[in-house]
């Protein structure tokens, strides 16, 4: 019989292989295997089910990445409960309006987190239980102090992760997923890349984002592999955590690309035999970048995209690297995929079953034949790639001709001082929308507007070159690394 829930993945993972490793914690040394997530699972289904929650209740999460958040995470769904992981990075207000939306009665979190918890939670009206826990804790609970009782059985259809999205443009909305919504997004990275046990991921990726979650933790734990969690991205420990924990393959998004890139040294000849391949998802990769990373590094990166409402996954480019496409999107991975109107349309067994609570935005997401409306614009060419040129709310509309930022992007992303740039759309009398280019440099790098303006030129034409430069310190981003456009807009 098929592994339909998580349950049933571990409980194979358990039959066959208990002592391998699912999760190596860098900071600390922690291993977490696999019998061992199978014993933990247990007794926090206990401990939960002894504070008053029922199957189906929601716990929310509040950690950066590692031991502790891996288990309790997995542990959570395994034992028939629904997962919550909270945004890091939430303003206080939305913090606060998570933590009431979600339904929450138990909340984990650490030390370091108890003062801007403390802060929202105030703003809060129900109770929540807040455990303060050592992330670095080889166990939960002890058996001893929880009353056995029997376990609550758990279904394919049941929710099991209820994950935010960062509400950049509006009030944060809760895609609430099930157990086959998991384990197929999980089936289909591991069929697409031909994940076993033997591969091991190096990701970063916060267990707050559906990167993080889905691609990170569920992909090698539905293919029996391992993970090593690092709490977060540093640019000087990455490539020793590559070669020290050998790792098989390395989750990327473009902003970690971007990083890598520009912290290589100059002449060292780089070479990991050991990993099979990178994958960058989360925002698109610009072709200059991506060919420049496989140059540098000599890792083949595969690029891909999906979405929280699809489980992390909806396209994917082919493994083989000569049947793969720069700036696309890649192929239908897991899904059904067709372009409407010029919006991209999804439909599969990974996607959502809706938004929670919302059951009016649910309805105008989803069509009456169950294709969910993604909000992306983009094409499809003859061989079947797919093509992202932005978000339909992103769209610069400058004098009735559309303009994808992503175009903008790249153009800039050519000059050899620029290291990060996002275009945006601002208010003009006289086109309605013009565009405003934000850049990064690279450390040591000058460049003055004028030398921006003159190189764009070069590049778009005058029509498509920015009326507006800003050079900022950083871009800001959302949890996944992807960059919050409208907020460059925010205060033209």
């Amino acid at each position: 019989m098929a592994q339909q829930t998580l349950r049933d993945v571990l409980a194979g993972h358990v039959a066959r292989q208990p002592d391998r490793p699912f999760l190596i914690a860098p900071e600390s040394g922690r291993i977490l295997l696999y019998r061992e997530i199978d014993r933990q699972w247990r007794i926090l289904a206990r401990f939960l089910a002894a504070s008053g929650l029922e199957r189906g209740d929601k716990v929310a999460l509040y950690l950066h990445n590692g031991y502790q958040a891996a288990l309790l995470f997995l542990a959570t769904m395994v034992g028939g409960y629904v997962i919550a992981p909270l945004n890091l990075l939430s303003q206080r207000s939305q913090l606060a309006y998570v933590l009431d939306h979600c339904d929450c009665k138990v909340l984990f979190t650490s030390r370091e987190y108890e003062k801007a918890l403390g802060e929202a939670l105030a703003d809060v009206k129900r109770r929540i239980r807040v455990i303060v826990i050592d992330t670095d804790s080889p166990a939960l609970f002890l058996d001893e102090e929880l009353p056995a009782k029997q376990l609550e059985p758990v279904a394919p259809q049941d929710p099991a992760l209820l994950m935010y999205t960062s509400g950049t443009t509006g009030t944060p909305k809760g895609a609430l997923l099930t157990h086959a919504n998991l384990v197929a997004g999980g089936r289909a990275v591991t069929d697409w890349h031909g994940l076993g046990p033997e591969d091991r991921c190096l990701s970063s990726l916060p267990i707050y984002h559906i990167n993080g979650q889905v691609i990170a933790t569920v992909t090698p734990f539905v293919s029996g592999g391992s993970l090593i969690a690092p709490r977060r991205f540093s640019v000087s420990t990455w490539w020793d955590m590559v070669e020290r924990h050998e790792a098989t393959w390395i989750n990327l998004v473009p902003t970690i690309i971007a990083y890598l890139l520009n912290a290589a040294e100059p002449g060292r000849k780089y070479a990991f035999p050991k990993v099979r391949f990178g994958r960058s998802a989360s925002a698109p990769l610009p072709p200059e970048q991506h060919r420049a990373f496989e140059q540098t590094f000599g890792v083949s990166v595969t690029e891909c995209m999906g979405m929280t409402e699809t489980s992390s996954v909806a396209f994917a480019n082919p493994q083989d690297p000569a049947r793969r496409k720069y700036g696309s999107l890649g192929l239908p991975c897991g899904v059904e995929a067709r372009v409407v109107n010029g919006e991209l349309q999804l439909r599969g067994p990974n996607i959502m079953t809706g938004y929670y609570k919302a059951p009016e935005l649910t309805a105008k997401t989803f069509d009456a034949e169950g294709w969910l409306l993604t909000g992306d614009l983009g094409h499809a060419d003859a061989d079947g790639f797919f093509y992202i040129s932005g978000r339909s709310k992103e769209l610069i509309i400058k004098g009735g001709e559309n303009i994808a930022p992503r175009e903008i992007d790249e153009a800039l992303l050519k000059h050899p001082a620029v290291l990060e740039a996002a275009a945006v759309g601002i208010p003009d009398k006289n086109y309605g929308q013009d565009i405003l280019a934000c850049v990064v440099l690279k450390q040591g790098a000058s460049l003055s507007e004028a030398e921006l303006r003159q190189f764009c030129l070069g590049e778009l034409g005058r029509y498509k070159t920015p009326r507006e430069f800003r050079i900022l310190a950083e871009l800001p981003k959302g949890p996944s690394g992807k960059v919050q456009r409208l907020k460059l807009a925010g205060d033209v």
